[in-house]
């Protein structure tokens, strides 16, 4: 049985990397007592998939986790053992039971919502919502990405699906599928390039909200949040 688990992170525990996330989970679900399957092989390790990686020093509303369990009782049981187990930092918010040919959390992921806020004393001389409809109105806003096998030019527009300014915080839908993964800062950057300004070190305060799915439907297809996906047990 596949079960979907999402959970908050944040406070200090926003420093910590993904591949610390995965130990203590692996920790936290044998706490828990939670009937979990192991691979087979010479170093059998527990089956768990998790969606986009969040970047540390990021805080996030909605993380998944996909796990596979021989035997549970029900998903509310499943997620106070977890919470039990866990630290302050860490918080399961929902366990759902995922449908057999359901895609892996990483492979559904398709856009990532975003809250982003300038800390006080690093924001922008310019104003965002007046220089906000010009940048979204560019055909193309080209950006040099770093990777492993060196830089490159990449089209940031057609992977921003809404980006709006309100109450002194950016609101952004990007793409965050593998072929696309469009950061945070990198919008941002580029906004306030486009302004004759630089982002200042360590200037912004980043919450991913929401992680969401690719859903092709009879009418049109669209985007649901991965935890839409599944159903309580």
């Amino acid at each position: 049985m596949k079960l979907r688990i999402k959970f908050r992170k944040f406070g200090s525990l926003r420093f910590i990397g993904h591949l610390d996330v995965m130990r203590f989970f692996q920790k936290a679900i044998r706490r828990a007592g939670i009937d979990v399957k192991y691979t087979t092989g010479f170093s059998p390790h527990q089956v768990m998939s998790f969606a986009a990686p969040l970047g540390v020093g990021l805080t996030s509303n909605g993380e998944y986790m996909d796990i596979e369990v021989n035997s549970m009782g029900s998903c509310q049981d499943v997620m106070e053992r977890l919470n039990q187990a866990c630290v302050p930092g860490i918080e399961v918010i929902s366990v759902k039971v995922l449908p057999e040919k359901a895609g892996n959390a990483m492979a559904s992921v398709a856009a990532a919502s975003y809250t982003v806020r300038f800390r006080k004393g690093r924001e922008p001389a310019a104003d965002m919502a007046a220089v906000l409809p010009g940048f979204l109105a560019k055909e193309h806003i080209m950006v040099t990405k770093e990777t492993k096998k060196g830089s490159r030019e990449v089209d940031l527009r057609p992977g921003i699906y809404q980006l709006e300014w309100r109450d002194n915080a950016f609101t952004m839908l990007v793409d965050a599928s593998s072929g696309g993964n469009i950061k945070p800062v990198q919008i941002i950057e580029a906004l306030l390039a486009g302004c004759g300004e630089g982002l200042q070190e360590n200037a912004l305060l980043i919450t991913r909200e929401e992680v969401y799915s690719h859903m092709e439907t009879e009418e049109l297809p669209h985007l649901v949040p991965l935890d839409e996906i599944g159903f309580v047990q």
